[in-house]
């Protein structure tokens, strides 16, 4: 079964940091682009990050660069999203999708979704 299965969600106060997990069971990630993407009440998913198959080229949504950073081990079959500064407006569902390896970054693009991983950013 092809499978993605995020971890690392929690509640965290403003300025506090936390690193999700993305891991892949029946399927080889490296094999694919992996993108981050967060979905808050009542708003669109929209993307976060992404990060090339080989992992050597990632890109950022305007509103999380400079605090967050992608990066991809695929001898474990898992991809990270560490998040720094965190800020209230960052509470969201997050989701890891596998793109095709040459697929634009974007939500319609994903062939494979995780079930998401709650991030609450509050005092």
């Amino acid at each position: 079964q092809l499978q993605l299965v995020e971890s690392g969600g929690g509640l965290v106060q403003p300025g506090g940091s936390l690193r999700l997990s993305c891991a892949a069971s029946g399927f080889t990630l490296d094999n694919y682009r992996i993108g981050w993407f967060r979905q808050a009440p009542g708003k669109e998913r929209e993307g976060v990050s992404c990060i090339s198959s080989g992992g050597g080229f990632t890109n950022y949504a305007e509103s999380v660069k400079g605090r967050f950073t992608m990066s991809r081990d695929n001898a474990k079959n898992t991809v990270y999203l560490q998040m720094n500064s965190l800020k209230p407006e960052d509470t969201a569902v997050y989701y890891c999708a596998a793109l095709a390896r040459y697929a634009i970054c974007e939500a319609s693009k994903a062939s494979y979704w995780g079930q998401g991983t709650q991030v609450t950013v509050s005092s």
